[in-house]
């Protein structure tokens, strides 16, 4: 993995959606020799949240901590790592923040603004368990494993033609937003390549496939 490639990427921003919201993808990764050792991961893992079911937005999906800016927040990297924190236990001051991802846009109006950053193996557990049903690393090497990654084709009502992807690994399916995010880390952090085709195009109105 070489995160100095996302260190490097000049992010695209998102600045005319009507919210903002900041989240963390925290890489858990073993090559940082202050980090400990016991118990510690043998390959970089990526962490997530999944939801809880009865969320009135991405119920039930996996997703990375964050959340909307608010006040309190002195940008959008204070409001990933606050969220983080406040989510599944990452102490600000324990994450190495790398750089930026592109924003992205959601179905809910808000301009998403991903940061990466190296985190410590700390064991983390949902904090907020109103919002956070479980937290699950996956190895990186699993998400660049072709065998767990699909893709579909449909002409979404808002953003019209759209390709949707899909990570299933441990029997979890990274999907939607955060899927769209985690194709672009992997293309940066370790060359991963995205099929040039989706898998198959399906109408507007398909059951999502997960």
């Amino acid at each position: 993995m070489d995160l100095s490639r996302v260190a490097r990427h000049d992010p695209v921003p998102v600045t005319d959606e009507e919210r903002e919201a900041g989240v963390l993808v925290a890489v858990v990764d073993p090559g940082n020799d202050a980090w400990p050792h016991d118990g510690a991961p043998e390959d970089p893992h990526v962490l997530f949240i999944k939801r809880q079911d009865d969320l009135g937005e991405h119920a039930g999906q996996m997703s990375f901590p964050g959340g909307g800016r608010e006040d309190v927040d002195p940008d959008l990297e204070g409001t990933a790592l606050r969220e983080a924190r406040e989510e599944v236990g990452v102490e600000p001051a324990s994450a190495d923040v790398i750089g930026r991802l592109d924003d992205i846009r959601t179905v809910t109006r808000y301009a998403v603004r991903p940061y990466v950053a190296r985190v410590p193996d700390a064991g983390y557990e949902p904090h907020d368990t109103r919002e956070v049903a479980e937290v699950a690393t996956l190895a990186v090497d699993d998400l660049t494993d072709r065998s767990n990654y699909d893709s579909e084709r449909r002409d979404h009502p808002h953003y019209g033609d759209i390709r949707l992807h899909y990570f299933r690994v441990d029997g979890y399916v990274v999907w939607g937003a955060t899927a769209r995010m985690l194709v672009q880390f992997l293309e940066l952090a370790v060359g991963w390549e995205m099929p040039s085709e989706p898998d198959r195009e399906v109408e507007a109105d398909a059951e999502f496939p997960v």
